[in-house]
C-alpha cells in the first residue's frame, strides 16, 4: 500500500470487513467531546480536525454545532483531492487564529519521535481552549486493538510518553479530552483524573 493513498483508505475506512471505525462510533465520539466541553463551559465555534481522514467527525460536529466552522487538515494528497481538505502536516501547520477545539485522533503514531514532539508543541499553538487527543500506544497494541483492522506501520510509544508532553500545556479532563492550562474550566477535583 502506498502510504495514505486510495488502497489504505479503502482497507481501513471503506471496507466493512477491515475498517477500523465507522460513522456511528464517530457520532458517539463527537457527542462525548462536545458534551464534556459544554459541561466545562468551553464554547466551541471553530474546530480543527488534524488528520481528519475521510471526515467521519465532520457531519457529526455539524449536526451538533451547526454554526461552528470545521477545518479538515490532512496529509494525504489523495484525500485532499477527494474531499477538499487543507493539505499539510500537523508538525508545521499554521493557522491565522487558534481553534476552540483541535481534534488529533490517531495521527501521531505515524510520526517519528522528533516530528511527534514538534506536532505536540504545535497542538498548543493551534488550540485556544481544548484538545481531543488519541494515539495508538504499546498497551493498546498489546491489549486493546483488533490487529486485523489496525495499521501495523506505526511508531508505538507508551501512553506516558504522550501524557508527559501534553501535560506541559494542557490539563487532562478524561476520555481523551485536554484543556489548555490557561483556560478556566469549572470542574471538581474528582471530575479531572490524574494521568
Amino acid at each position: 500500500m502506498s502510504a495514505f493513498g486510495a488502497e489504505f483508505f479503502r482497507r481501513f475506512y471503506f471496507n466493512p470487513a477491515t475498517r477500523v471505525t465507522n460513522a456511528a462510533e464517530m457520532r458517539d465520539r463527537a457527542a462525548l467531546i462536545l458534551a464534556a466541553l459544554r459541561h466545562a463551559r468551553i464554547p466551541v465555534r471553530r474546530i480543527l480536525d488534524a488528520g481528519c481522514g475521510v471526515g467521519l467527525l465532520r457531519r457529526s460536529f455539524a449536526a451538533l454545532l451547526p454554526r461552528a466552522t470545521y477545518t479538515g487538515l490532512e496529509y494525504s494528497e489523495y484525500l485532499c483531492t477527494r474531499y477538499g481538505w487543507v493539505q499539510g502536516s500537523l508538525v508545521d501547520f499554521k493557522a491565522r487564529a487558534p481553534f476552540d477545539l483541535v481534534v488529533c485522533y490517531d495521527v501521531l503514531q505515524y510520526l517519528g519521535d522528533r516530528d511527534a514532539v514538534r506536532a505536540i508543541a504545535n497542538l498548543n499553538r493551534l488550540s485556544r481552549a481544548a484538545l481531543y487527543f488519541s494515539a495508538l500506544t504499546r498497551e493498546d497494541w498489546r491489549s486493546n486493538c483488533d490487529r486485523g483492522r489496525t495499521d501495523r506501520s506505526v511508531h508505538l510509544r507508551t501512553g506516558a510518553w504522550y501524557a508527559t508532553r501534553l501535560r506541559r500545556n494542557f490539563r487532562y479532563l478524561g476520555f481523551g479530552l485536554w484543556v489548555r492550562r490557561d483556560v478556566t474550566a469549572p470542574l471538581w477535583e474528582l471530575e479531572t483524573p490524574r494521568i
